[in-house]
C-alpha cells in the first residue's frame, strides 16, 4: 500500500471523489502543510496556521496508479484560483500536491506541466507541489462527512 495526499478545496468533496475509486483502500481528511501541531478545524479556518484541508489516501498501486490519482485530482477542482475553491476562500482551501517520495514528486511536476501545456486553462495554475509533512487527522465528524450526513456536495 502507498499513500497520496492532495488538497483541492473543501476536504469533504475531495474525499468523496477519491473514496469511490477502485484501488483506494482508505481515505481520511485532515490538515497538513502548516506550522501548528494538532490543529483544530476552527484554528485551520482562521487562516493563521497555514494548514491546508487535505485528504490522505491509502491506495493499492497494483490497482490504481499515482498518475491516475493525479488525473482525478486535476479533474475535481480549479487549480487556477489562488487560495480559493468556489465560495471557500483562504489558504486552507489551496490547491496542493503533498508528495511522499521522489517518484510522486516527478509525476506531479510532469502532470502539472502537461496540464499547463494543454491549454485547458487560460490562467496560471497555482497548485503547489511540496513534500508531505505531518498529517493531522481532522475531527471524527469530518471523516466520510457525506456518507454520514447524506449530503451530496460541498
Amino acid at each position: 500500500m502507498e499513500k497520496a495526499t492532495f488538497a483541492a478545496g473543501c476536504f469533504w468533496g475531495v474525499e468523496a471523489k477519491f473514496r469511490k475509486l477502485g484501488g483506494v483502500v482508505s481515505t481520511q481528511v485532515g490538515y497538513t502543510g502548516g506550522h501548528k501541531e494538532n490543529p483544530t478545524y476552527e484554528e485551520v479556518c482562521s487562516d493563521l496556521t497555514n494548514h491546508a484541508e487535505a485528504v490522505e489516501i491509502t491506495y493499492n498501486p497494483e490497482k490504481i496508479s499515482y498518475k491516475e490519482l493525479l488525473n482525478v485530482f486535476w479533474s475535481i477542482h480549479n487549480p487556477t484560483t489562488l487560495n480559493r475553491q468556489g465560495f471557500d476562500v483562504g489558504s486552507q482551501y489551496r490547491s496542493a500536491i503533498f508528495y511522499h517520495n521522489e517518484n510522486q514528486q516527478k509525476l506531479a511536476i510532469e502532470s502539472k506541466k502537461e496540464l499547463e501545456k494543454s491549454g485547458k486553462f487560460d490562467k496560471p495554475i497555482f497548485t503547489e507541489i511540496t513534500p508531505a509533512s505531518h498529517f493531522w487527522s481532522a475531527e471524527e465528524y469530518h471523516q466520510q462527512y457525506y456518507e454520514k450526513t447524506g449530503r451530496s456536495g460541498c
